[in-house]
């Protein structure tokens, strides 16, 4: 019988909207048979989903999202799988990360509040703001606080009319030091969705070969930008690297988004030979 996984699924520890425990309860009623908590920037609810997992008798590998930045990209992320959730140094990296968050967090609301000022609307606590969190608070939060006062119809209307126009830029982590946090912490770093790094094949092989230099360990191939007619250059490119090949779903929970837990494009399964994959890197970096 085939089995199934989703390696990359999203709490309310970051920006989704189910607990880590509800992630795992909803991948053991979607039939699959191994997944990943992979939150932005945040280990918060590892160890939760990981003993939640040994209940419901699914397995459940260590992961984590980071933000990275690589010369002029700014919007790229590294999924990392396997690593030992209590490593000292990827405990203090995250706390910086979260340090900077919580600033831009609190930038952000402040231009939100000079434009809502200027629109005679009510202001908006950040207080209130952080207690929508459960875990890393991020802009989503922000765009519900504004809905519940009236201020946007929905999460889109939100992000049109104040998240964007008031934005202030993200830290992120330089790549080579993402990929060594991973490393020293016990794991394997994967390139998260590159579909939606950029279009263009030849600026995408540049990268995906610079980062191979500097250790990447994997891609996720099996993601929602990746086309059935676009999936052999993919694997081809992952195979001639040395690069193992992952999927997941991406899955936040929000209604709305056009995301199926344990599926990409809401119909491919991903396929536990991902999970085989990384076990057999691990065991080499052992």
């Amino acid at each position: 019988m085939e089995r199934f996984v989703d390696l990359h699924l999203h709490s309310t520890c970051s920006d989704g909207v189910y607990s880590p425990e509800e992630v795992v309860r909803l991948s053991v009623e979607s039939g699959l048979a191994a997944i990943a908590l992979a939150d932005h920037d945040s280990i918060a609810g590892v160890e939760s989903a990981c003993e939640a997992g040994a209940k419901l008798g699914i397995e459940v590998l260590t992961g984590v999202e980071l933000s990275v930045v690589w010369n002029q990209w700014h919007d790229i992320h590294l999924l990392g799988y396997g690593f030992d959730p209590r490593h000292a140094a990827l405990g203090e990296a995250l706390e910086e990360f979260r340090a900077h968050r919580e600033t831009r967090n609190e930038k952000i609301v402040a231009n939100i509040n000079l434009r809502l000022q200027d629109e005679g609307l009510e202001l908006i606590e950040f207080a209130r703001v952080a207690a929508l969190a459960e875990g890393a608070l991020g802009r989503p939060h922000i765009a519900r606080a504004l809905m519940e006062m009236g201020h946007a119809i929905d999460m889109e209307d939100a992000f049109r009319r104040y998240l964007r126009p008031c934005n202030v830029e993200k830290w992120a982590f330089p790549v080579e030091q993402a990929i060594a946090l991973i490393h020293h912490a016990g794991g394997v770093a994967v390139l998260a969705h590159p579909p939606f790094i950029t279009p263009r094949r030849s600026r995408l092989e540049r990268l995906i070969r610079s980062f191979a230099e500097m250790g990447l360990d994997g891609i996720e191939i099996y993601n929602s930008g990746t086309g059935d007619d676009q999936f052999p250059w993919y694997l081809n490119l992952a195979r001639s690297l040395g690069l193992i090949v992952t999927g997941g779903s991406d899955f936040h929970g929000i209604e709305g988004n056009h995301e199926r837990l344990g599926y990409v494009r809401c119909t491919q399964r991903i396929p536990y030979s991902c999970v085989e994959e990384i076990r057999r890197c691990l065991e080499m970096r052992s």
